[in-house]
């Protein structure tokens, strides 16, 4: 069932620990309610599948201070202003894994809480690695830990990957390189 979207009567800023916006809302059916959104900062995320091969993907393992643990994931990061996601992704790759890559392919945008927060991560798949590293921002280097797509199951169900970007684009991406090749 498509309806129409809300009207917006007004949006007020408020700033205390995050930039959050309160909306005053009208929705199609006369009830107005007011709804709170996070800000979003800066240009969106890119979420980048690095594949060595046909069958393996780089993973990174980099300490998560959110959790205090050091998590296995994708290369991710911010988009700079004036960069495109592909530009961001072949950075980031660099920065964080060691490789660049001649072929990206950009296949949707992802979010992460879309009820309360506008921030998009692009994901990104980049094949025709070659090693390059660029100087990041990480105070260490990251572990780059080699994974078979067809193991992804066993990834899937481990305590040291539990960041749901990672998980969705591995997936998303795993379907779309069968198509692919």
């Amino acid at each position: 069932m498509s309806r129409p979207l809300p009207v917006i009567h007004g949006v007020t800023e408020r700033i205390g620990g995050e930039r959050v916006e309160e909306l005053d809302l009208e929705f199609s059916n006369g009830e107005r309610r007011r709804f709170h959104r996070i800000r979003p900062q800066g240009h969106g995320a890119v979420v980048v599948v690095p594949m060595l091969d046909a069958d393996t993907v780089l993973l990174v393992r980099e300490y998560a201070a959110g959790m205090h643990r050091y998590e296995l994931g994708l290369v991710k990061g911010r988009i700079d202003a004036g960069e495109t996601p592909e530009q961001a992704a072949d950075r980031e790759l660099k920065e964080e894994a060691g490789y660049g890559s001649r072929r990206i392919d950009v296949l949707r945008s992802l979010t992460l809480a879309p009820i309360y927060m506008a921030h998009q991560s692009w994901l990104v798949v980049a094949r025709d690695l070659y090693p390059e590293r660029l100087p990041g921002d990480e105070p260490e280097e990251l572990e780059v830990v080699p994974w078979k797509l067809d193991d992804l199951d066993a990834l899937m169900l481990r305590e040291d990957f539990s960041e749901g970007r990672s998980l969705a684009a591995l997936f998303i991406a795993r379907e779309w390189l069968r198509g692919a090749r």
